[in-house]
């Protein structure tokens, strides 16, 4: 193997390796505001960099670049592969992050849900109710005015907190 080649490589795998960890949120050179991103993401540096590695060891390899000016054919070769990924890069981090998502389900949330009851509700203790908050089925303790059974239907009528409620059967 060439030494270019080897180099390609190595530039290909530091930026594979810093791309991975900028996907994975890792906030890798963040620098003042964390909000702040600059002009150019890291995301889209280091895809950029990975392409050019692979692509200009790629190509290196097919020349059997063995000159300088082969070498740098090789690189122009890297640059060709990189502008796309890098471009491709910058759009997916940035659908990434700007993705919009529900909000996050408050104890208010809990008031109004049907459920139905995993463990029996006492009348001076706590049972377990199990219902669906956003589509999600949650287990949640429960209290009750009169004793209520394995399996009946229940409505929630207060949160008592994030984890236990007051129902009635429904």
């Amino acid at each position: 193997m060439a030494m270019g080649t080897l180099i390609f490589l190595i530039i290909g795998g530091a930026g594979i390796g810093v791309l991975a960890l900028a996907l994975l949120g890792t906030e890798l050179f963040q620098f003042g505001h964390a909000d702040v991103d600059g002009p150019i993401s890291v995301e889209t540096v280091a895809g950029f960099a990975g392409a050019f590695g692979f692509g200009a060891a790629i190509v290196n390899e097919l020349l059997g670049a063995r000159t300088p000016g082969m070498v740098v054919g090789a690189a122009v070769g890297g640059v060709l592969a990189a502008v796309p990924t890098a471009w491709l890069a910058s759009r997916l981090s940035r659908a990434a992050r700007n993705m919009r998502t529900d909000p996050t389900p408050t104890r208010d949330d809990l008031v109004g849900a049907l459920g139905l009851v995993v463990t029996p509700v006492p009348v001076d203790g706590y049972g377990e109710v199990r219902i669906r908050l956003a589509g999600q089925p949650v287990k949640l303790s429960a209290r009750a005015d009169q004793p209520i059974p394995v399996g009946a239907q229940v409505f929630v009528v207060q949160a008592l907190s994030e984890t236990s409620v007051q129902v009635e059967t429904y």
